[in-house]
């Protein structure tokens, strides 16, 4: 599915691969020799971390070989036309990988459905990554859903915390990856576009249960109130200054037991 490129194209291409590189180098996000398995949904994004990745195992060093890994949930009603996702991948040289699983919502009602969704897509993932021998699962997320991950975790769990560009997951022995986490979404909408990457349909009976949509305004409202956000919120996640935040002091009890004997 190799599109001619513009002039224009090209530019956004290439100031996009600066930023996977950047994000590679600063979060250790790929070694020589690695195999890594794309999660391939059929969006927009893991197109593009297709492409992305595709050119730069190529070109550039570190070496690394792909797979691409396409799970269909066969009671979510998304409708991905597989064969220009194979001829995609083709393009660029990288093998691709169909596999079907499903899950019940009913047998966990601790767990919301996008969680469980979410999570037998990844168990699917790790089952053919450890098939292919990879230890690396590279997934398309981009910056602006770190952003969103984090204000939906301070909103709704009252924690500090987003997805890492890098998470070693010990108890798989796998790596899960996102080299896409520098980039905006925006330019994800134009790379798409410009590359004419087929539409996906989807019909989540789930989705309106979700709000990330909300929490997708919010901070587009933040960005129009803040032009500097994009680069203040990433800052912020390194840039924790304790000292100005509330912090208890341990319990009469915790400090009986600490001080000195007479």
């Amino acid at each position: 599915m190799l599109q001619s490129s513009s002039p224009e194209r090209e530019i956004l291409l290439r100031r996009l691969d600066r930023q996977v590189k950047k994000a590679i180098d600063d979060y250790g996000l790929i070694d020589e020799g690695d195999h890594l398995l794309i999660g391939l949904s059929g969006g927009k994004d893991s197109l593009a971390l297709v492409e992305l990745l595709g050119r730069r195992s190529r070109i550039f060093a570190p070496r690394f070989t792909l797979t691409a890994a396409h799970i269909r949930m066969s009671n979510i009603a998304y409708h991905s036309d597989t064969s220009t996702l194979r001829e995609h991948c083709a393009a660029f040289g990288i093998e691709y990988v169909e596999r079907e699983t499903a899950f019940d919502p009913s047998t966990d009602r601790r767990k919301t459905p996008c969680f469980l969704c979410s999570w037998y897509r990844r168990k699917a993932l790790f089952d053919i990554a450890r098939e292919r021998g990879c230890h690396k699962i590279a997934l398309g997320h981009h910056q602006d859903d770190l952003f969103e991950t984090l204000l939906m975790n301070m909103a709704f769990q009252g924690s500090f915390a987003t997805m890492p560009p890098r998470l070693a997951m010990k108890k798989f022995d796998m790596t899960i990856i996102r080299p896409l986490c520098l980039i905006a979404e925006n330019d994800l909408v134009e790379l798409s576009r410009s590359g004419h990457y087929p539409r996906q349909e989807k019909s989540c009976p789930y989705e309106k249960s979700s709000h990330r949509p909300e929490i997708r305004n919010i901070l587009h409202q933040l960005q129009a109130i803040s032009p500097q956000l994009r680069g203040h919120l990433w800052n912020s996640m390194t840039h924790i200054q304790e000292e100005y935040l509330p912090r208890p002091l341990p319990s009469r009890r915790e400090r009986e037991n600490n001080s000195d004997p007479i």
